[in-house]
């Protein structure tokens, strides 16, 4: 990853920490997951000040192939583009509030990653993934969880919740950091913006299908039985209010900027940085979303996220990432569907469609 400014020298704190209990008030879940041990060295990576940017002026062309993207599809939508290195910033409907799903996946990894700049968190630490911890959807660590548990580490349900938008992972990895309180608790302290967090997997899935969450709606199917049991007016008012105030809604325009930060440095240490990118780059989920439209020489590191469907109705449909040119231009993007009737097909085409117009941009052409 190319960096506009050096970060600074790590400062390594030594500490000799006897027993857990010595260290568990900051190490997030290590008391229950790591019983016993005792970790010998605190580790503090300062992140520096942000340099302020000074934005150079919004490629005109680019802005109007966005407005007019957004203009031609059918269904509440935003969609964001900020130059990372040259602070501009265009938006077509990026102002409001669209439902995130696997893109809040990021703030719980950022949160994580904060917590491991402070000295309180390691990706080595050892955590257990019990049967009571499984969720719904896309769970493919569940496979693992048998007799007392899956044991693992911080760093691999990082790296699942990424790359493979792991809902398990994701909410073990949440309830590591401290939950949704201490997620919260970064994004206004970062000053991240408009950017909401839910209340995790469970609580949130369940109250957008309209239905209160139970422990055994986590195995074989029933979370998808019980909503199919319920009325289709039932379902229909549950996903309205979820749209309308989605409590994990975010502006896209505040995910590009968060994102741009982060590239720059600005959010977390050199390493951490790296770290989050670098799995970010990983990621096997959207395909035929925004890396399906990139010329070769492009690099992307991106988060995924897809709500739920109510007969031709989806709520969700996201594709945010980092886009580095093969000159080293940078690009954030952010593509959030939040209510639509379009067919799956037309949905990727137009997150397609977004990233071709920013590397039609960057080659100098049409930007369309």
């Amino acid at each position: 990853m190319r960096s506009t400014r050096p970060v600074g020298r790590i400062i390594v704190a030594a500490t000799v920490l006897a027993t857990l209990a010595a260290c568990s008030p900051s190490r997030p879940g290590a008391s229950a997951s790591a019983p016993g041990r005792a970790d010998p060295v605190a580790v503090s990576l300062p992140v520096p000040p942000p340099v302020p940017i000074v934005a150079h002026p919004a490629p005109v062309q680019l802005a109007r192939s966005i407005e007019a993207l957004h203009a031609g599809f059918e269904g509440k939508m935003g969609i964001a583009v900020r130059g990372v290195d040259s602070g501009w910033t265009v938006q077509a409907g990026g102002r409001q509030f669209l439902p995130q799903q696997s893109v809040s996946k990021l703030w719980v990894a950022i949160t994580l990653l904060d917590l491991r700049d402070q000295g309180k968190a390691r990706l080595d630490d050892p955590v257990v993934v019990r049967p009571e911890d499984l969720t719904l959807f896309h769970q493919p660590i569940a496979m693992l969880v048998k007799g007392d548990g899956y044991h693992t580490t911080v760093g691999e349900l990082l790296r699942r919740a990424l790359t493979m938008s792991d809902n398990t992972a994701n909410d073990r990895l949440l309830s590591y950091v401290g939950g949704p309180a201490a997620v919260r608790s970064m994004i206004e302290r970062k000053r991240l913006g408009g950017i909401r967090f839910g209340p995790g997997e469970r609580l949130l899935q369940a109250r957008t299908a309209g239905l209160t969450w139970q422990p055994g709606y986590a195995v074989s199917g029933a979370f998808e039985q019980a909503r199919g049991r319920l009325s289709p007016a039932a379902r229909a008012a549950a996903l309205d209010a979820y749209v309308a105030d989605p409590p994990d809604g975010a502006e896209p325009v505040a995910i590009v900027d968060a994102l741009a930060r982060l590239a720059r440095g600005d959010l977390l240490s050199e390493t951490s940085t790296r770290v989050l990118l670098d799995t970010m780059g990983q990621s096997i989920t959207g395909r035929a979303r925004l890396r399906a439209a990139l010329p070769a020489g492009w690099k992307i590191a991106h988060k995924t996220g897809t709500g739920q469907d109510l007969g031709q109705r989806n709520a969700g449909f996201n594709d945010v990432g980092l886009l580095t040119a093969p000159d080293g231009r940078r690009f954030t993007i952010a593509v959030m569907i939040g209510d639509t009737r379009e067919s799956m097909s037309a949905r990727q085409q137009l997150i397609q469609s977004v990233a071709a117009a920013v590397a039609g941009y960057a080659a100098g052409g049409t930007a369309g």
